[in-house]
Order: structure tokens, then C-alpha cells, then sequence
């Protein structure tokens, strides 16, 4: 069967009335490892760190062949669980039968471009690259562009899930034409959680797709922080681990971050240890500055990156500034003051009248 047959093979419906969810789940995902066997179960990987090494560790204990190249060597590990080693981008091409498909798991940047151009220039006319980091969109469009016109498929996918999803089941967004998503939609459906895959779009709607949920991950991230300052600085003492544990048992909030969170609180006893600097690596400033190209109104992902920013600001020179002009004009004090903070809590006798 060709590579480009497996979706059409695949089955359009399923009866749910008189079944059973999880054995329909079973045996679709057996009909899917059935079909990749006919299509092509292997796969190169540039890059075996944190992500492309947990991802081919998952795969390689699924029985796909994978071959990796990563400049350190490939570690024990991955040897041991079968990984096809090679020493220079040549050997994708002898160690990969026609189509080929590369994953290349590297930081976003100008590094993504050289090295998409030294595979295509090891690769053959309808071999597949497929980013796989956190590229944005608009440089996805223009390496497909540009790979096109050399022969080379390229395929942008928006990888979630982080280390554990690499590892155990990962959330694929995938943009690119039908041909090359057709050739590695089954071992993205294998390596994905079920339900974890989807067809974004045509090329650049993968890493679109991933910017968007970066940036409700970030108000995400804001909200569930300022729930916890909230909840730290109540009048009274509160058991703030347990307050997170109940959350994450029925509520609306329920999540893997709220998990996340109680695990940490937990583990550092609390947030004071934890410096107050955050750092981040530029996406969500991208998926901002195109919410302003597109006229969308973004006010909570937008404020969210403003605090990650403003958690850098140890100088705050903002601040000085405003503290001299109140100075100026009102004859404002420098620094704390408790005659300010008792006005501020005690000038307002009663509260709002209709």
C-alpha cells in the first residue's frame, strides 16, 4: 500500500450506540499500527535532547525504526532501545527508504533554516522535513516555499505535552499538503495521546495552531499565579497545598497545571524559594504583534507576557519615574509611608450607593 493510501483506508465511521468506547479505542488504534506496518513505521530524528530523544524513546519502545542525529552523540539509553545512530546528515539517506521523513526537534531560529538546507541537500525529490519546534508560522510558510521549489516536502508540527508527552503520548498540530501529512499521520497518531493529533491546515497552520495554545497556556499560567498570591495573602492562614489538592478533584479549574502547581508547592514548601524571575523564550511576543496585524483583541494573553516582562525588573526605573512626578505634583513621599497606607485603607467609610 502506498503511503498516501493509509487515510483512505481508514475507517469513515464507527457505530458508538451498541459498543464499547474503549474497545472501539483499542481496536481502532491496532487498526492504525496494522496499516503503518504497510505504510512505513520508520523515521529520522535531528536532534535527541529533551523532546526529540523522549519522542524517540516512545517510538523505538512502540517498534518503529528510528534513525537520529544529534552533534553530542546518541546516549546509552537510546542505543540500548535500538536507535540507528549516524555520524553525519548523509546517513539519513542510506539509512531511510524512499519517502523519507526527517523530525528535526531544534531551538527556533536562523539554525532551522541551515539545517533544513543541509538535509534537503542529502534528501531526495518527495523526502519530508518536518519541523518540529516552536518556529513561528510565517517562516514555516516561507521553508515550505522554498523547499518546494527544490522537491522537498516540509510538513510544520506543534508539539505539546512537554517532556512527558514526548515520553508517554504527546499532542500533535500539524500543518502541511495531504501528500506528506499522509506519509506520517500514522506515526503521529501512534506517538500521539488518543485524540491527540490533528490536521491543522495547509503549511504554517501547525505552528500557528501551537502559538495560540502557547499564548492561553500563558493566561493560563498568569491566572492560576495570581489565584496563589490571592490565596497567600488571605487575612487568615490558609493550607495553600490542600486548597490546590481540592482544586484539582471536580472543580472547573481541574487541570495539568493546577496539578503541576500543588506538586511544586508541595516539593519547595511553598513559593518564597522560588525566584521571582521568569523567563520565556519569545513565542507569545510573536502571536501579540500578529493579534495587532489581524485586529484581534487579545487583553489577557497580551497582559500576561507584560507581567512575565515585568517579572525581570529589578532596576523598575518605571516606578522611580512615577514616584518623581507624584513627588512633584502632590508633594507625594518617597518610599513607604504609613500615613498613606491608613488613608488608603481607612479614607473609604461605606460602600458603593445606588
Amino acid at each position: 500500500m502506498e503511503p498516501w493510501e493509509y487515510e483512505a483506508r481508514l475507517p469513515l465511521e464507527v457505530e458508538l450506540s451498541d459498543s464499547d468506547p474503549e474497545a472501539i479505542y483499542s481496536e481502532e488504534r491496532e487498526t492504525r499500527r496494522s496499516y503503518m506496518t504497510e505504510a512505513k513505521n520508520e523515521f529520522g530524528v535531528v536532534g535527541l535532547g529533551r523532546m526529540g530523544g523522549n519522542l524517540a524513546l516512545q517510538a523505538l519502545e512502540k517498534d518503529l525504526r528510528v534513525v537520529g542525529f544529534t552533534r553530542e552523540g546518541a546516549p546509552d539509553e537510546m542505543l540500548g532501545a535500538g536507535l540507528v545512530e549516524i555520524r553525519s546528515l548523509e546517513g539519513f539517506k542510506a539509512q531511510l527508504s524512499p519517502q523519507r521523513a526527517v523530525f528535526v526537534y531544534i531551538p527556533a531560529g536562523p539554525a532551522v533554516d541551515q539545517l533544513l538546507d543541509d538535509l534537503a541537500a542529502q534528501l531526495d525529490a518527495g523526502d519530508i522535513l518536518v519541523d518540529c519546534g516552536n518556529s513561528y508560522w510565517g517562516d514555516s510558510i516561507r521553508r515550505h516555499r522554498r523547499l518546494k521549489e527544490q522537491g522537498i516536502h516540509f510538513v510544520d508540527l506543534g508539539t505539546s505535552g512537554g517532556i512527558e508527552g514526548a515520553r508517554n503520548g504527546a499532542c500533535f498540530m500539524a500543518g502541511g499538503e495531504q501528500e506528506p501529512i499522509s506519509r506520517i499521520e500514522p506515526i503521529l497518531r501512534e506517538l500521539a495521546v488518543e485524540g491527540g493529533y490533528v490536521h491543522a491546515g495547509p503549511p504554517g497552520a501547525g505552528h500557528f495552531t501551537k502559538l495560540v495554545h502557547n499564548g492561553i497556556e500563558f493566561g493560563m499560567l498568569q491566572a492560576i499565579g495570581e489565584g496563589v498570591d490571592l490565596l497567600e495573602r488571605y487575612r487568615d492562614d490558609l493550607d495553600v497545598a490542600e486548597v490546590l489538592r481540592c482544586y484539582r478533584h471536580g472543580s472547573v479549574i481541574r487541570s495539568w497545571l493546577i496539578d503541576l502547581m500543588e506538586e511544586a508547592y508541595r516539593s519547595n514548601g511553598g513559593s518564597e524559594k522560588i525566584p521571582a524571575y521568569v523567563e520565556d523564550t519569545g513565542e507569545v511576543n510573536w502571536l501579540v504583534n500578529d493579534a495587532l496585524h489581524m485586529e484581534v483583541p487579545i487583553p489577557v494573553i497580551s497582559q500576561s507576557v507584560m507581567q512575565l516582562l515585568a517579572s525581570r525588573d529589578d532596576a523598575k526605573c518605571w516606578a522611580r519615574s512615577i514616584a518623581m512626578m507624584r513627588h512633584g505634583f502632590g508633594g507625594h513621599v518617597y518610599g513607604p509611608d504609613e500615613a498613606t497606607v491608613r488613608e488608603r485603607r481607612q479614607g473609604r467609610i461605606g460602600g458603593f450607593v445606588n
